[in-house]
Formats: C-alpha cells, sequence, structure tokens
C-alpha cells in the first residue's frame, strides 16, 4: 500500500464526537516516549502527529484520514506521563470507551519499545484487550538502538515472557521511525485488515 494523502480530521475526547463514518481505523497506543507520533509520522510520510521530548503529549483521540478511505487514530500514551492523577483516570476513560465501542475499529497497534524487557503495564493492558476480545498486534519500536544479536536477544525473550500466560503470540512487526524499518510491514498488514473489512461491511445486511 501507498499512502498518498494523510490529512488531519478531528481531535476528540469523546468516542461520540469521532467521525461519522465507515472508514476502518487503525489506533495506535503505547506507554508514554515509545515513539507512537514518530511512527505514525513514517507512515503518513509527513510530520502529522505532534513529537515531544515530554512525555504524555498526546491527551486526545486524533484521526488522520488516510488516502480519503481509511484513518490513523492517535491515542493518548499509558503509563508515566506528567499529568495529574485526575487527567490520567480520564485519559483511560476515553480512551477505553474508545477501545470498547468503536465499531469500525479494525486494529489496534501496540507499540512496545524493544530495548525494554516486558513492562507490567504492556503485560496487563494487552491482557484486558484478550479479554475483551480486542484485535491487536505488537509493533516493536526503536529497533535501530540495538545490534542485530540484541534485538534478536531482546525478541525471544520477549516472546519467552508472553507465552509463560499466552497460548500463542500475537502478531508481531519490527519497526524503526528513524530508519523508516518496517514501514511497508505494517502497511501491508492495514491492507489486508482494510480488504477483510470491507468485505465484511459487503456481507452485512442493509441498513446495518
Amino acid at each position: 500500500m501507498q499512502v498518498n494523502t494523510a490529512d488531519f480530521a478531528i481531535s476528540s475526547t469523546n468516542v461520540n464526537k469521532c467521525p461519522k463514518t465507515h472508514f476502518p481505523e487503525f489506533a495506535f497506543i503505547g506507554r508514554s516516549n515509545v515513539g507512537k507520533s514518530s511512527l505514525i509520522n513514517m507512515l503518513c510520510n509527513k510530520k502529522i502527529a505532534h513529537t515531544s521530548v515530554k512525555p504524555g503529549k498526546t491527551q486526545l483521540i486524533n484521526h488522520f484520514l488516510i488516502n480519503n478511505s481509511w484513518y490513523v487514530v492517535d491515542l493518548p500514551g499509558y503509563g508515566y506521563a506528567k499529568v495529574s492523577k485526575t487527567a490520567r483516570v480520564e485519559f483511560e476513560k476515553f480512551i477505553s470507551f474508545y477501545i470498547l465501542e468503536r465499531k469500525n475499529l479494525v486494529c489496534l497497534f501496540v507499540l512496545i519499545d524493544i530495548r525494554l524487557p516486558l513492562q507490567a503495564i504492556d503485560a496487563q493492558f494487552m491482557q484486558w484487550l484478550a479479554e475483551e476480545e480486542i484485535a491487536f498486534c505488537i509493533i516493536f519500536t526503536k529497533i535501530d538502538k540495538l545490534s542485530k544479536t540484541e534485538l534478536q536477544k531482546n525478541v525471544a525473550a520477549f516472546q519467552k515472557e508472553m507465552l509463560l500466560t499466552w497460548e500463542d503470540m500475537p502478531d508481531c512487526i519490527l519497526s524503526s521511525a528513524e530508519k523508516k524499518s518496517g514501514k511497508e510491514d505494517i502497511l501491508d498488514f492495514i491492507e489486508e485488515n482494510i480488504a477483510l473489512y470491507n468485505k465484511h461491511l459487503q456481507q452485512q445486511p442493509k441498513g446495518n
């Protein structure tokens, strides 16, 4: 898939204010400072998501319309962020509501910094997604910060830890926004899932 156009659509704190459309959506989420905005900018071929040296910059649900046919959704990060406890609770509330209620959310990309071992907050979040039967794919970020040997070692350790409680590994993609690696894999994954989503829509009775 080629990204020909990428345009900001809307920012919101309420799923009811998200675009009224059947266009498929692919949302991105992860712990603060995982490189989410940089990854989205890489995929969109432009600086469309705001990056910051301060974790917790994204505090809204941001929709970006891609090729006038599907959306990238930038969700607030979880974990460490320099915001008040009250604000953090509000973030968690509207993020959860979006994930659970957004009918055209095709897949949630959970970003993981591969330089670190599996963090408890990531494990808990993915377990919640599984319990709620939310489709997700792991994107390992910042692979350029490791040697090939270190990368293989960290991925193997991550998988070993996951498989202590999971029967099978979720889909995983390796990426580096800085080196633009993993871009084709992510876009191919999106393209395949858009096709499945559109096929499912066509099979629905009219009026649904």
